[in-house]
């Protein structure tokens, strides 16, 4: 067994920045330090694991493959290190906890504005680090660890974790103001079929719900653009590009007054749950109970 408690953060640091840049003195300088130094370092990291990190070419380093499982470690050491770092500076000024709160876009946009605003109004005390992602994205941060509370679509895979309903959304379908569906009250998804669609790119829940809809209709879903945000598929709609399928919410109202419509999908699918998850409400801080709970309340109050 060898003794890791040698290693030191800037040497890890110096691991990674090597591992990005596969050039040493790219890394030294990186990491202020001269280039005998940081040799010295990496052989030492050598030394202490007793594993060959990387092989020194003429122009650059090649690394082998225990460097890049030790380098992933080192990122998440260094990770812990900085959140510890931003913790103690929060305790010394009086911040009681620290929370991390993973959700998907649909809630960010929708909801978390004003929710998190009500909550932090009584608990001045509590700092929360709220990521934007992908709904699957944000199960999978819950598990890693990365996550205290995640808020996610009701159609991703949640095995092992405490999940409850959050918010609830409706879907709308998005067009152009000239769009010769916009002379219908409502729609169902089979009667967009027939058009091109904008849509979120893949990973997306709301694309997966849309396209296991259109299946399931015996249809297929014509993407023709796929962007990365809510507010991109409008834009790329308003440039006359296609149509979409967005929660109603996520919307700005100065957009409906311009160039687009929003037409009621009076599919029952278009009615969705946004959940609110965790991996063991027994084992939250008390900070991050309180939140907790009161995101699974907030809609019922």
């Amino acid at each position: 067994m060898h003794n890791l408690l040698q290693l030191d953060l800037l040497s890890l640091r110096l691991l990674v920045l090597a591992a990005d840049s596969k050039n040493l003195t790219k890394a030294a300088e990186q990491a202020h330090l001269t280039l005998s130094a940081a040799s010295k370092r990496l052989a030492e990291l050598e030394r202490v694991t007793g594993c060959t990190l990387f092989i020194r070419l003429p122009r650059g380093l090649q690394i082998t493959p225990a460097g890049q499982g030790l380098a992933q470690h080192a990122r998440l050491m260094l990770d812990n290190a900085q959140r510890l770092a931003h913790d103690a500076t929060d305790f010394a000024n009086g911040v009681r906890g620290h929370l991390r709160l993973f959700a998907n876009t649909s809630a960010v946009i929708q909801f978390l504005p004003q929710d998190l605003a009500d909550f932090l109004g009584t608990h001045p005390d509590i700092r929360i680090s709220l990521e934007e992602a992908l709904s699957d994205m944000t199960v999978q941060a819950l598990k890693d660890g990365k996550a205290d509370i995640g808020i996610f679509a009701d159609n991703v895979p949640t095995n092992g974790l405490e999940v409850r309903p959050y918010r609830q959304d409706q879907l709308v379908v998005l067009v152009p103001a000239d769009h010769p569906l916009v002379r219908h009250g409502s729609v169902s998804l089979v009667e967009t079929l027939e058009y091109d669609f904008v849509a979120l790119n893949q990973g997306s829940s709301l694309l997966e719900r849309i396209r296991q809809a259109a299946a399931s209709a015996g249809g297929l879903l014509k993407v023709r653009i796929q962007v990365s945000s809510f507010d991109g598929i409008c834009r790329m709609i308003e440039a006359g590009l296609g149509i979409g399928i967005l929660p109603l919410g996520s919307v700005r109202p100065e957009v409906l007054q311009r160039k687009l419509r929003a037409i009621h999908l009076r599919d029952a699918w278009a009615s969705r749950t946004l959940n609110v998850g965790v991996v063991e409400a027994a084992r939250l801080s008390p900070e991050a109970a309180n939140l907790f709970h009161y995101l699974t309340t907030v809609q019922a109050g």
